[in-house]
């Protein structure tokens, strides 16, 4: 008896929860993440699911930001590193304490990509209310650039556009 009481509470407070999050609509619009000393910003309809960090199986004759593959729930996926990529440096090894708190961001199914981003931490979720200023990406930034936003502590974050980002040349084209 005091199962099914327990049981019914619990629906209830998930039915409240779920009506309260369709009146209130999303409240988040990025996963914000940091990489190689930056802070990025990943559209939550862009991003995918989020693995801890598992060494990928390297692969002979690719880029250096392209670390290999790796099985990530019984799918086969490329591992970019986005510092690397993002700064056009070699990627800089990973302290055991780096390698805790490291984790794998798929692209979203929908994108066709079948790749995660090597990000060195979660910072959280963050909606456009967490930013006193946002400004549009300069003319000589990276095609997949959004806008750049700033924080109340003066923190920076680039918004990275997913979609765009797994359809440049240079990310598509892992050879040496």
């Amino acid at each position: 008896m005091a199962n099914r009481e327990a049981l019914r509470e619990l629906q209830s407070r998930l039915a409240t929860r779920m009506q309260a999050a369709r009146a209130e609509g999303v409240q988040s619009s990025w996963l914000a993440v940091e990489a190689a000393g930056s802070r990025y910003l990943f559209p939550l309809a862009q991003s995918g699911e989020i693995f801890p960090f598992a060494p990928p199986q390297q692969v002979p004759y690719t880029q250096p930001w392209f670390l290999g593959v790796a099985n990530l729930r019984g799918g086969l996926y490329g591992i970019v590193d986005l510092g690397s990529y993002a700064s056009g440096r070699a990627p800089a090894p990973r302290t055991e304490i780096g390698r805790a708190e490291a984790r794998l961001v798929a692209l979203n199914a929908g994108l066709e990509v079948n790749c995660a981003l090597l990000i060195d931490r979660l910072a959280g979720l963050r909606n456009p209310d967490a930013f006193v200023s946002g400004e549009a990406p300069s003319a000589d930034a990276p095609a997949w650039f959004g806008s750049g936003y700033t924080d109340a502590s003066g923190a920076f974050w680039q918004e990275i556009n997913l979609q765009a980002l797994s359809q440049q040349p240079q990310f598509l084209s892992i050879s040496a």
